[in-house]
């Protein structure tokens, strides 16, 4: 049973912000899935209300849950998206769905993304697309903004880099933190990423990330959709290399 997520001690939003998309039948079946196995991947004693037995094969073995088609249609494809990197036509769709502040999600982003950068983006197999997920309060919602802000200048993917760094999380998001974290990122004009840090572009941008993950069901990071087939946690490199390469042969 994996535990590899991170899951707040208390809601991170109103109950009105979890009601699914109203985009089919297979949404709400999938939301189910991804709702269940990130409690069961967070949870040592795990007591899910829904009989689902898709949801619950998906905790251990995420290809069993399979694809969800509904779903493909949230990978967004824009060629100019900052948040995501791939070509925009790719077979494969990875949706994460993190927070800057979850220790599992830089174990990830450390550890995993990069073999599969190279292993499967590189030669045009995937695209990953980020959503910000902030559930552990104002320092992963300001570090959200902050990750948008960088975006819009070409570097989000820098300042993922150094958010998610050894160490980073430790010295907290707070304004000068964050200020830093663009310098480091190469952010070439800072007074721009100011303002646009705490424009309402970045708090409508992040909000709807967030809405989208919850209404999926997710309730701890990192979660992920690959073509429809939700994973719960910073799985090992196996486990999404068996769901991408079944979902490149599709």
């Amino acid at each position: 049973m994996p535990k590899n997520t991170s899951k707040p001690s208390r809601p991170a939003a109103p109950a009105k912000s979890r009601k699914p998309f109203l985009i089919g039948a297979a949404v709400v079946a999938a939301a189910a899935v991804l709702g269940i196995a990130s409690y069961q991947a967070s949870s040592p004693d795990p007591k899910p209300t829904v009989n689902d037995s898709a949801a619950s094969a998906s905790a251990s073995d995420p290809a069993a849950a399979g694809s969800h088609p509904e779903l493909m249609k949230l990978a967004r494809r824009d060629a100019k998206d900052p948040l995501a990197q791939g070509r925009a036509d790719a077979p494969v769709v990875m949706i994460e769905y993190a927070d800057f502040k979850c220790s599992y999600c830089g174990k990830f982003a450390r550890d995993t993304e990069p073999q599969l950068v190279k292993k499967y983006v590189d030669n045009g197999t995937l695209r990953i697309e980020w959503r910000n997920f902030p559930i552990f309060g104002a320092e992963s919602e300001a570090a959200a903004r902050g990750a948008w802000a960088a975006g819009q200048q070409g570097k989000f993917w820098q300042f993922h880099a150094a958010a998610y760094a050894e160490g980073a999380k430790e010295e907290g998001f707070g304004g000068d933190r964050l200020k830093e974290l663009a310098e480091e990122a190469g952010v070439p004009d800072a007074a721009r990423f100011e303002k646009d840090l705490d424009s309402d572009a970045a708090k409508a941008a992040v909000k709807k990330d967030q809405d989208e993950a919850y209404a999926l069901g997710a309730s701890s990071t990192p979660s992920f959709l690959i073509n429809g087939t939700p994973l719960a946690g910073a799985q090992p490199m196996a486990e999404f290399a068996q769901v991408i390469e079944a979902a490149a042969k599709k």
